[in-house]
């Protein structure tokens, strides 16, 4: 069972202030029970003029501007630029597989949600933390402010990985129970052997903006060893014999090869951001190099 990591251990001083020049960016508007920072491209009605349009039937008559009514002897009604309340969703599989490598893939995970959930906190987002195991094993209800940062970083200092796989089950059950939509991030090996298409599908039925971070340790991408092995599944003590010669590893490879391409394919058919991203990478780099653009502004 492996750990994430001490919060306060996961993101340098030098990393968080990098960070501090950043800001979420979401493909949809999303407008929640509280009035966010966030400005949408919807017109509102919050306190920042932008522009008029005549008036039709069901307006509001609070919004008539009777001044150019009296100049014009025509019905113009103001148009504002409405605030729009996002919530970021970090969804990280915590399940037994996310144990392996150096560091681990949980690890990885717990330093990417960080760093993203801080983006969020102190551009005065609300942000929230599902685990995914078997089932929904555990959260961190969403929260804003610059003052949540460290909880965070504790919640996700402190998973553990364990268990086995249901994807498709447990984002299920995160889009049910969420109180509303928003941006979804999955970090995920996506090793699972029932699939994680429908709990995908379930968050783009809720509305979310849904990304999907797969990550991979460096040893899945390039193994190192040989010879007459025997492996255990760690998510369901399956034993099994094997020896890892050419013909082996050719196999291990063009599989490895189409699992990573229909995983791609997948989310480009149902409009899903997918970045894929090997543990030897520095997450600092990952973070301000390959999600510049498409998650971060």
């Amino acid at each position: 069972m492996a750990t994430a990591a001490r919060g306060q251990e996961l993101l340098s001083t030098d990393f968080l202030a990098q960070l501090e020049r950043l800001a979420l960016l979401s493909r949809r508007s999303f407008r929640g029970r509280v009035k966010g920072e966030r400005r949408s491209p919807r017109k509102g009605h919050s306190v920042e003029f932008s522009d008029y349009r005549p008036y039709g039937p069901g307006d509001d008559l609070r919004y008539v501007d009777w001044n150019i009514y009296g100049r014009l002897d025509r019905l113009y009604v103001k148009l504002f630029v409405d605030e729009e309340d996002l919530c970021l969703h970090l969804l990280l599989d915590a399940s037994a597989s996310m144990g392996v490598g150096e560091p681990s893939k949980l690890a990885y995970a717990a330093r990417l949600a960080a760093a993203l959930g801080f983006v969020g906190l102190v551009n005065h987002e609300r942000v929230g933390v599902g685990a995914l195991r078997g089932r929904l094993a555990e959260g961190w209800a969403p929260a804003r402010g610059r003052t949540q940062a460290v909880p965070l970083m504790d919640f996700l200092g402190r998973l553990r990985s364990g268990g086995g796989t249901s994807l498709n089950e447990s984002l299920a059950t995160y889009a049910l129970r969420a109180r509303e939509a928003g941006l979804a991030v999955l970090v995920s090996d996506l090793l699972d052997p029932g699939g994680y298409e429908r709990g995908l599908k379930a968050l783009l039925e809720r509305r979310f903006d849904v990304h999907v971070i797969h990550l991979l340790a460096a040893e899945e991408m390039s193994p190192t060893f040989g010879g007459d092995l025997r492996l255990l599944d760690l998510e369901t003590g399956e034993e099994r014999d094997l020896t890892l010669d050419g013909d082996a590893l050719r196999g291990y490879r063009q599989r490895l090869h189409d699992f990573l391409e229909r995983a791609e394919g997948f989310c480009r058919a149902n409009e899903i951001s997918y970045h894929r991203v090997v543990t030897a990478t520095p997450v600092e780099e990952f973070m301000l190099r390959q999600l510049k653009g498409f998650l971060l502004a």
